[in-house]
């Protein structure tokens, strides 16, 4: 997905103090989410997250972090990808639902406001569908089958049908996503910039047949992201598929436990053997994660065989309870009740929907197919 590698530098962890905002009993989705006049001056992101379930650290790092951060600088739309989902899961849907709520417990665990953004699921705004439909009209063919991500997944992806319009046609259901709400920056991974790249195109064609006397969608900006390098218990990618994560809701012993049997650096044969942080996997977490402080103690330790791996595995258990804790904690209230996470969620989709219609309205008259009656010419 377009968000699946996100992250800006110095972004903080959301403070674990803050309290959200969550739907008291009785309290209506009208009115949850009111965007200030100031919002309206800031330039206006789009981000989404196929439902997969449970997220990890390397989620968290990867676009929450980013997310998070970006909610006082921009007006953001957080959106639940669950057509997405169906792209490659097609065949099996039963449990897109449940992960989508899944999904926006971890969000709102992390630290997403919905007094500063709008949180939604893809599909409960139909214009979407029909923005795409509209789109994919105007797409060449070969626009689509050059994509390096499309090619590159049919060849992995083995064990699924991926020889579906819907798959081919994703980046265009991405910039329906980007463009229902006229979005001015993308951030993205350099691995994702053909997907922006894409999307300018396709406005550049939409404005050309229709964009007269005036363009109906901006072209977005390419908001060029790194992602630290997240490395799984096995020293791998941190990834489900590889079953070496550690999720955002797994308790202290659990993190604990697993970082005990992380890999390191394997020229710590022995306790006395010198180590080098740079090329431990452990050593990449505590870059991440820990303080200033500690990386001193890391590097000076590691290097030097002060310190022992077992010691270095618990300083950075150490810093990934202290920001686990907090989220699990605000997390806790949605598992409890979550309905509470879903009223945010329909909410934000009645924002959103609102939006949209204003675009939709904008792009049917622009194309000379509003729903308004028009007398003959």
């Amino acid at each position: 997905m377009l968000v699946s590698r996100l992250v800006l530098h110095d972004i903080s962890t959301p403070d674990p103090q803050r309290q959200l905002c969550i739907l008291p009993p009785g309290f209506t989705a009208h009115g949850l989410i009111e965007m200030t006049s100031s919002a309206k001056t800031r330039k206006r992101v789009l981000s989404g997250m196929r439902p997969t379930g449970r997220l990890h650290l390397g989620n968290y790092v990867g676009a929450l972090q980013n997310w998070v951060g970006m909610q006082d600088e921009y007006e953001c739309f957080f959106c639940v990808v669950d057509w997405h989902a169906l792209t490659t899961d097609y065949a099996d849907t039963s449990l897109i639902k449940q992960n989508s709520l899944e999904a926006a417990l971890d969000w709102l665990a992390a630290g997403l406001d919905p007094q500063k953004s709008v949180i939604f699921i893809q599909s409960h705004v139909p214009a979407h569908a029909e923005l795409h439909l509209l789109l994919s009209m105007i797409t060449p063919l070969g626009w689509l089958e050059r994509i390096p991500t499309y090619k590159e997944q049919r060849e992995n992806i083995k064990d699924k049908d991926l020889g579906t319009y819907g798959f081919l046609g994703y980046p265009v259901l991405q910039a329906a996503d980007i463009l229902m709400y006229k979005g001015n920056v993308v951030p993205v991974g350099e691995d994702q910039v053909a997907h922006v790249e894409l999307t300018r195109e396709i406005v550049r064609r939409f404005n050309g047949f229709y964009g007269k006397p005036r363009d109906i969608f901006p072209e977005p900006q390419v908001l060029l992201t790194r992602a630290p390098k997240l490395p799984g218990t096995d020293g791998r990618k941190m990834s489900k598929s590889y079953g070496n994560t550690i999720m955002l809701t797994d308790p202290e012993p659990v993190v604990r436990q697993k970082l005990k049997t992380m890999v390191t650096d394997p020229a710590r044969v022995r306790r006395t053997d010198p180590g080098n942080p740079d090329v431990c996997p452990v050593g990449d977490l505590h870059k991440i994660f820990s303080s200033k402080e500690t990386m001193t103690k890391v590097n000076e330790g590691c290097r030097s065989a002060g310190i022992g791996c077992i010691e270095c595995k618990g300083w950075a258990a150490d810093a990934l309870v202290q920001l686990l804790n907090p989220m699990q904690e605000r997390r806790k209230k949605f598992e409890e009740n979550p309905r509470l996470a879903w009223d945010i969620l329909e909410a934000g989709s009645e924002r959103a929907r609102k939006v949209a219609g204003e675009t939709m309205a904008d792009v049917r008259s622009a194309m000379g197919m509003s729903l308004e009656y028009e007398a003959p010419k």
